[in-house]
């Protein structure tokens, strides 16, 4: 290609080439999170040193050669911050299980997967470790005795917990919860086994602290005035506090494909702003001398501005709210600056701030259906201006009723076929029914609940909040019948296998080229998307997969995959579960199969792969007629390894390589262990020493 084609080529693409420069961007920071090892200093150093060269080269060079050396330098810099990012959130991680007293400062309640109360604790200490090795933050899911009013933002507490590292995959190439952990400066997760008691009165804490204080006090009054799921569900949207909802509603919420208006994010800012900013500008002019003399529209997006703030506080700084509230507030200052607010700019502009602030956030489910969510409806709207029939429903007076309408049905389907590949992608999940669902739900809570939450933040003062708060609360109520509907029509969700990392990274890519690229060239775009979804659809899952307690294993059955045990590790079996598209329980699954269950022995016979044993006893009398009869041989408890053929998995074996995969290969079984690889990250670790068995724990290694 020569120097011509190339400058035509540029020149052509002109107007989006800055678009370009956040991809690039989130392009060197996916490559810093899928290396094998952490790079050493010298070589941040050197990457420093290079960046810096190319850039002094860029100013003296033409269009086409500081293009090319952005390309360079981009992606450069994404990974250097995200390297940085993760030095700088480095802190103590637990490095074995163990029961403790675990004392420290209350900063965030929630609720777990099993619908117990849990706590952030920070100012941690854990009697007998020593300071320096103690985590920065610990999570606690609560004994049911403990009392409410210990639950208080600040209060010093101390509990007797059964504490552990944050968990590693259940499976090879699985989420990895420890990445998330480690940005978190979570250091170690467990669950109480008494009450947990008040150690010391509450602290006043930091600014943060402040707004935890707030927002539990805000919730406790939504939820005083919004009775039942409905003033939980009020007090989630409006604080951010999920921690009164109940876990059948979540799970009616999830398989609805509503439980995204839960969480604090793009859509509750977004709404919030945009009713604050009209009821402002709106409500001034009605004033005629105001409307003439003061700049309404700006003074509407200060104030929206400013409340968007305190509500990103008193949402507790959640790192989605934090990412919707950059996004929010650079559309709110573009309209200060007398710039246009909505477009594919300000969304560039946006995901370089969030990325340069958090460049984790990349790996999250969370930033990249908001952001395909965002450019492919300013994309598609943009597109849609220039079509007749749009330009009828936006203009005609016969359209006025069913405009709204028709713009909701249009924000839905765009927003729902944007977003719906990467949350299939992350939760193997899909919903029937999820274009319904929206269309029913969401105008209640854009037209009813949170116009409602602007109109109480003006009525609080004089002690008239309660009225818009209950309207809030009739939207709530009909938001969750229509869940609650949804999910109960038949087959309201079905399954969907796991795909490869690679299929993720071309929808992405695909996504972004459709969108960016000016001419014919965007159809590679489609190319790319065909090209993951072909590889999704022949990705294989493994044959056959053990929990790193060795007691649960999984075997692939033409009815699905059959489980070893009814009960025990549930997360790593509903996770393994649900990556095989499969929405049974665990128990329905234990069913399958053809498992032989005695008193500490389940064996089955795999095709493929041969006789896979598992002994619960520390008895090893009978090892080398054990290991003779198994293709793999699963003992936690012995001391020994057996002579003989078998694959012998061992407790040191599985601490070392956590949870394991097998395929049947041409030179033999294939074992591959979640553990085994990147250990050399932050967030990873080798087997830790263990300390010697606690009396009265021995249960504790088949929970």
């Amino acid at each position: 290609m020569g120097r011509t084609t190339l400058e035509a080529l540029v020149d052509a693409q002109r107007p989006s080439l800055v678009l370009w420069a956040p991809v690039f961007f989130a392009l060197g920071i996916g490559v810093y999170f899928a290396v094998p090892s952490e790079p050493q200093a010298w070589m941040l150093a050197a990457l420093a040193g290079l960046l810096a060269l190319l850039t002094a080269t860029a100013v003296r060079l033409g269009t086409l050669g500081r293009i090319a050396l952005l390309i360079l330098i981009l992606p450069g810099a994404g990974f250097g911050a995200a390297a940085l990012r993760s030095l700088a959130v480095a802190g103590p991680v637990l490095a074995f299980e163990r029961t403790a007293a675990v004392e420290g400062r209350i900063v965030g309640v929630s609720r777990s997967s099993t619908d117990r109360v849990r706590v952030l604790l920070d100012r941690v200490v854990i009697h007998g470790l020593e300071p320096d090795n103690t985590p920065r933050r610990v999570r606690v899911s609560l004994d049911d005795g403990t009392d409410g009013e210990v639950l208080r933002p600040g209060a010093r507490v101390i509990v007797t917990a059964r504490i552990s590292p944050p968990g590693g995959p259940t499976e090879p190439g699985g989420f990895d919860f420890r990445r998330i952990a480690w940005f978190e400066s979570l250091g170690a997760v467990g669950y109480a086994r008494t009450p947990m008691l008040e150690a010391a009165s509450e602290d006043a804490g930091s600014l943060r602290l402040m707004a935890f204080r707030a927002q539990v006090a805000l919730s406790a009054h939504i939820r005083a005035i919004v009775p039942g799921q409905s003033g939980a569900f009020t007090a989630a949207i409006f604080t951010g506090d999920r921690s009164a909802i109940d876990s059948a509603v979540q799970a009616e919420l999830r398989a609805s494909t509503l439980y995204h208006v839960v969480s604090i994010g793009g859509l509750h800012m977004s709404l919030l702003a945009g009713a604050l900013f009209a009821l402002v500008r709106y409500g001034l002019a009605l004033i005629p001398r105001l409307a003439l003399i003061w700049p309404l529209k700006k003074i509407a997006a200060a104030g929206a501005l400013v409340v968007t703030f305190a509500y990103l506080a008193i949402s507790g700084f959640d790192v989605a709210a934090q990412r919707a509230f950059i996004m929010t507030s650079v559309f709110l200052v573009a309209i200060l600056l007398d710039r246009p607010a909505l477009t594919l700019r300000s969304v560039a502009l946006s995901a370089f701030v969030v990325l340069g602030a958090a460049p984790e956030s990349l790996m999250n489910a969370g930033f990249q259906m908001s952001f395909a969510g965002t450019i492919a409806l300013i994309a598609a709207f943009e597109g849609l201006r220039s079509m007749a029939w749009w330009q009828t429903t936006q203009t005609d007076a016969r359209w006025r009723f069913l405009k709204p309408v028709v713009a909701a049905f249009m924000t839905s389907l765009v927003a729902g076929v944007a977003t719906a590949p990467f949350s299939v992608f992350h939760f193997n999940l899909l919903s029937q029914y999820g274009l319904l669902a929206n269309m029913l739900a969401m105008p209640a809570i854009g037209l009813v609940v949170m116009p409602a939450a602007v109109v109480a933040l003006f009525a609080a003062p004089f002690g008239l909040d309660w009225i818009p708060l209950t309207v809030a609360g009739w939207g709530v109520t009909y938001f969750l019948e229509v869940s609650r509907w949804v999910a109960g029509l038949g087959g309201a969700v079905s399954g969907v296998p796991a795909g490869p990392g690679a299929s993720l990274v071309l929808l992405a890519l695909g996504g972004v080229i459709s969108v960016l690229w000016i001419g014919r060239g965007r159809w590679a775009g489609l190319v790319a998307v065909a090209l993951a979804v072909l590889l999704w659809a022949g990705h294989a899952r493994p044959v056959l997969l053990i929990a790193d307690n060795g007691r649960l294993f999984g075997v692939e059955t033409q009815d699905g995959r059959a489980l070893s045990v009814g009960k025990g590790a549930g997360f790593a079996a509903q996770s393994w579960l649900k990556k095989d598209g499969d929405v049974a329980t665990q128990e329905i699954a234990a069913a399958r199969g053809s498992f032989v269950r005695t008193r500490n022995r389940i064996e089955t016979d795999v095709p493929g792969i041969g006789r896979v044993v598992y002994v619960g006893r520390s008895d090893a009398a009978e090892a080398d007629a054990e290991c003779a009869a198994a293709a793999i041989l699963i003992a936690p408890n012995w001391s020994a390894a057996p002579a003989g053929p078998c694959i012998f998995l061992d407790a040191a074996r599985l601490a070392r390589d956590g949870a394991i995969s097998v395929q049947a290969g041409q030179g033999g079984l294939v074992l591959n262990g979640a553990l085994s690889a990147n250990r050399s990250r932050p967030w990873t670790r080798g087997p830790a020493p263990q300390p010697p068995r606690e009396q009265g724990d021995a249960s504790i290694a088949l929970k």
